[in-house]
């Protein structure tokens, strides 16, 4: 078993779902990113995704966009990213998932690439804009070097598609919740529901929601609806970029053991 199949699997025997908050690597700067995962670990966090930092995130709303052009603007670099990865993971509990577009995979080599995370720590990868049918390779890559490949499914794929990407995603599959790019919402449609029932006709792999989930009354009902974590960025890099890297840390700690505390206490 994989680093991530691990922690489902026990979340799982104790009927629990998984918290997955999501930081933009470099937002505010380095230093406090090294800070917020071990805040967001102490806090409840069960797996972190961590954001590399890109020009043209295709994926990603205005608070990430935002998040990532201020980390750029540091110098953030994926050299950064990985340097502060490999002197933090070994204090966390919760598994790094890094987030990154296939650009600086291909522009490293894929390869090189993939046992240099592998060598790091991070457990595990998602590449929004590489489509399932370009990613047999890494897929492979990823596998044989016990790293998961998580992809998503939106919420306009057809009933073989999803099929098709719920079987060959690794570790968990990514439902995304709403139509376009990641950000807060001030309601979860209610689609989601029927869309976990119908990806758990074709697999009994852990499911995430994530895309718009912004409060923890949202993050409980993504749970009684099914689901095996709820995955929540935007509105964790909202209050990390407030006020003084402190405040910040501080609003990222009560918001993550709120959002816990929501779906711990929910009974599906």
């Amino acid at each position: 078993m994989t680093v991530i199949s691990r922690c489902f699997a026990s979340l799982q025997e104790n009927h629990k779902c998984a918290l997955i908050p999501f930081i933009t690597a470099g937002d505010p700067d380095l230093s406090t990113t090294a800070r917020a995962l071990r805040v967001l670990d102490e806090c409840g966090a069960d797996i972190i995704e961590l954001g590399v930092p890109y020009s043209d995130p295709l994926a990603d709303g205005p608070v990430i966009q935002a998040a990532a052009t201020r980390a750029l603007a540091k110098g953030t670099t994926l050299d950064d990213v990985l340097k502060m990865s490999k002197e933090v993971i070994p204090s966390l509990k919760a598994p790094i998932i890094l987030f990154t577009y296939y650009n600086p995979i291909l522009n490293r080599g894929v390869e090189k690439f993939l046992d240099e995370i592998k060598e790091v720590g991070i457990a595990g990868l998602v590449v929004p804009d590489l489509p399932l049918e370009e990613s047999e390779t890494l897929l492979k890559l990823t596998s044989d070097r016990k790293l998961d490949l998580i992809l998503l499914i939106a919420p306009t794929s057809d009933p073989e598609r999803i099929k098709a990407i719920a079987q060959a995603s690794q570790g968990f599959i990514y439902l995304v919740s709403v139509t376009g790019v990641t950000g807060m919402r001030s309601q979860i449609q209610v689609r989601v529901s029927d869309l976990l029932q119908q990806i758990r006709q074709f697999t009994d792999k852990p499911i995430g929601v994530g895309f718009g989930i912004s409060e923890p009354e949202q993050a409980r009902q993504v749970r009684v609806w099914g689901a095996d974590a709820a995955i929540v960025g935007s509105a964790v890099v909202k209050r990390l970029a407030e006020g003084t890297p402190e405040q910040g840390l501080q609003a990222i700690a009560q918001f993550c053991q709120s959002l816990k505390i929501a779906i711990d206490t929910t009974t599906t």
